[in-house]
């Protein structure tokens, strides 16, 4: 019997980070297009099941009416796909604005996330969505949060206890992204200290990137924390790798699926960070299926019921490429194969 858990998402953001609404060269792809990219791909009869969201302008008015939000269910259902993780629109220039700033930006912060609740309700209510979580980063660089780390990451974990407070009251979790660019998230060491400075494990989680945590391991914006040299042996990765995703992988409540070729990336205004690259790019430095493995086990236990294949900054001729998609779901379906649960 084939497994049938966890479900095969694919992100809709791809469309719109730095992309021209976020200050980059390219054109948005509608939410439309996007969903049509996905529905179309299939290999041997599976099909992505759903997708991951960005909640803001102009795929979602974060802001909108409950029937403009109920549409964009039925959008999303008329393609037979199912929403999972929501990504609050927590930074500055959208809804909320740094976790660690002023008073009024980390009430915005906070603000985003009921945002993002709210809507989560609806999509619920509608049958759109059954599992997944609701994704946040500190919303501040690193430079700003090295003034005074450790001020930095108690005030982080002061707006996401807040933050989480109100994720708990709407039944939801929220899941904080690790990546290079985040102050306080911009290493393992770093994450796990601001997961433990929240202390509400049962709300507040890591999210983990392939692409991104690969970057932990060499230690981009964080040398102090490496754990891989130039010119690492395939036997100190695994040993670093297995370091690395024991301390994370019990924090760990939703997955992205990705492959990164050990290069920092930014386009618009999105600070560099991990590249994402096709599931078959050459120069990709990932075991895609075998390093989803260590962070999936036990997933199921950790309330995880899908997992997301992530082309963030992909250009928009790889994502209007039929064949990317097929690729990627491919790719998905041999991390599920590998291990998946009925």
């Amino acid at each position: 019997m084939s497994n049938t858990f966890p479900k095969l998402h694919n992100a809709m953001w791809p469309g719109l980070v730095g992309k021209a609404s976020q200050g980059g060269d390219e054109p948005d792809l509608s939410l439309e297009t996007m969903l049509e990219l996905t529905a179309a791909a299939e290999v041997d009869g599976q099909k992505f099941e759903g997708i991951d969201y960005f909640l803001f302008h102009p795929h979602t008015d974060p802001d909108a009416s409950d029937d403009e939000l109920k549409a964009i269910a039925d959008k999303i259902s008329s393609h037979d796909l199912k929403v999972g993780s929501l990504v609050a629109p927590v930074w500055p220039g959208t809804v909320g604005g740094s976790s660690m700033g002023s008073p009024e930006d980390r009430d915005n912060f906070v603000l985003a996330v009921e945002k993002a609740c709210r809507i989560a309700k609806i999509f619920n209510e509608h049958g759109v969505r059954e599992y997944g979580v609701i994704r946040i980063d500190s919303a501040e660089g690193v430079q700003e949060w090295a003034k005074d780390p450790s001020a930095g990451t108690k005030n982080i974990a002061d707006t996401f206890r807040r933050a989480a407070k109100v994720a708990a009251d709407h039944g939801e979790r929220l899941a904080a992204e690790g990546e290079i660019c985040w102050g306080g998230m911009h290493s393992p060491t770093d994450m796990i200290d601001l997961l433990e400075a929240v202390g509400m494990p049962e709300t507040v989680g890591f999210q983990a990137d392939l692409a991104h945590t690969y970057l932990y391991l060499l230690g981009y914006n964080s040398p102090e924390t490496a754990m891989l040299e130039e010119g690492y042996s395939e036997e100190a990765f695994w040993q670093a790798y297995k370091e690395m995703t024991d301390a994370l992988r019990p924090w760990t409540i939703d997955f992205h699926v990705a492959q990164n070729d050990g290069s920092v990336h930014g386009t618009g205004d999105h600070d560099k960070t991990g590249r994402h690259c096709p599931a078959d790019d050459p120069n990709g430095k990932l075991d895609i299926v075998k390093c989803s493995t260590y962070w999936l086990d036990g997933a199921a236990d950790r309330g995880i019921q899908h997992i997301c294949w992530d082309g963030c900054m992909f250009p928009n001729a790889t994502l209007e490429d039929p064949q990317t998609w097929n690729t990627i779901l491919k790719t998905m379906i041999d991390v599920r194969d590998a291990h998946g649960w009925q």
